[in-house]
């Protein structure tokens, strides 16, 4: 089985490359499960696949310098905008999908920390319609 290190993954919002402000990047989605059951089960649970939902969780390195990761998310704040995340920065393939899809940008917390931290950003932002895998 193959391993891998992440050492360069590929974050991208709303079309701008937000990787080199970015140290953790995390993409879940899961299906609700719908329950079933009849009598006709003789006694098991029954389930199918109902809603999917997504969620993009993200830790930044803050910068709030003209142009930088502060002044791009903060106009963003109550937007759909695009996303595209893959495990290394190279091109999407077959060894390197990619991710992608919308999300809501529902906040943003311009100062987080204590005395001596280094100044970071962590967000949590869910998906808005289909998150979708290619290899091309």
């Amino acid at each position: 089985m193959a391993k891998m290190v992440l050492l360069a993954a590929f974050v991208s919002i709303n079309g701008t490359d937000l990787s080199s402000y970015t140290r953790k990047a995390e993409l879940t989605v899961e299906v609700e499960d719908k329950e079933v059951t009849t009598y006709a089960s003789l006694g098991w649970k029954e389930v199918l696949g109902g809603l999917k939902s997504g969620e993009l969780s993200l830790e930044f390195l803050q910068d709030v310098a003209a142009t930088k990761i502060d002044s791009i998310m903060w106009p963003l704040l109550g937007t759909v905008v695009p996303f595209v995340v893959r495990l290394d920065s190279a091109v999407a393939g077959p060894s390197n999908p990619q991710w992608s899809g919308s999300v809501l940008i529902n906040g943003w917390n311009p100062i987080e920390g204590s005395v001596g931290d280094e100044a970071s950003v962590s967000v949590g932002y869910p998906t808005s319609g289909a998150v979708t895998r290619a290899i091309a």
